[in-house]
């Protein structure tokens, strides 16, 4: 069973949401030190870039046929389960309970689908909680990554494929804390200390402080969410993946199966 393909629209706006993410976490180690850069400035903006390329990725995909009806009501429903299953959990001491519902449907139903999965149940959850700040869009951005990845795993099945998942799960989900750490960190303590961000300096040197800085702050909480994943990837991997191929396979994603379908209906 395929996922839902990515035509050239939904891929280009995928493209340009990936290149807006990377700035949005990256530009403080490669921004010159002197430029105007204000941080106070920089989640709004990327808040209200985001949004509208995670809506153009959901009508490119429909406009060309990649996403139906079905797979519109599938994202929908999807998202509000993981908004609901997130609050849960919540990130207290660590305990994420979405990430492994975007990692199996991402699998099933392709990149596209996981990218935009990742933001949308990211955005009700922010809206159920109360969660929402300057943190979303960056929380968005990287439960969108953990979603398309999931849906460019290579072809696998049965255990192989859960222990696969589950792998993934872990790495996923410490890249995730990573990634969050840095859209803040260079920004949170200051100057002076073994572990701060130095404009100016060389990447490298900077991401040594910034994996120290984890290290010490954030690894208890990205451990936790990393355990929470797998744990929950193989408890549950083996019957959603089995549940969502059904629906996939029931559903119509893309226009050649309609065609096919209806001729063979017809013949």
């Amino acid at each position: 069973m395929t996922g839902l393909r990515i035509g050239p629209r939904a891929a280009v706006a995928v493209v340009l949401s990936g290149v807006l993410g990377i700035a949005a976490f990256c530009w403080p180690l490669i921004v010159d030190p002197g430029a105007a850069l204000a941080r106070g400035a920089d989640a709004p903006l990327t808040f209200a870039l985001l949004l509208p390329l995670a809506l153009a990725v959901v009508l490119a995909e429909v406009s060309e046929g990649g996403m139906d009806a079905k797979a519109v009501a599938m994202l929908g429903v999807l998202s509000a389960l993981g908004a609901a299953v997130r609050a849960v959990g919540a990130g207290t001491a660590g305990i994420e309970t979405v990430f492994f519902l975007i990692i199996l449907a991402g699998r099933v139903f392709g990149p596209g689908f996981g990218w935009v999965l990742g933001n949308t149940t990211l955005f009700a959850s922010a809206l159920l909680t109360g969660g929402i700040g300057p943190w979303l869009p960056y929380q968005m951005l990287g439960a969108a990554w953990v979603g398309m990845l999931a849906g460019l795993l290579p072809r696998s099945s049965g255990r192989v494929e859960l222990v696969l998942l589950a792998g993934y799960g872990m790495v996923a989900s410490l890249a995730y804390g990573m990634l969050l750490n840095l859209s803040f960190w260079p920004f949170a303590i200051g100057t002076g200390t073994a572990v701060s961000f130095v404009p100016g300096d060389p990447v490298m040197d900077n991401l040594a402080r910034l994996v120290t800085f984890s290290l010490a702050t954030s690894l208890g909480w990205d451990i936790g969410r990393a355990i929470t994943t797998v744990v929950l990837v193989l408890a549950t991997g083996t019957v959603l993946l089995r549940v969502f191929r059904r629906a996939a396979r029931r559903a119509v994603w893309d226009r050649a199966r309609t065609g096919a379908d209806v001729a063979a209906r017809q013949g």
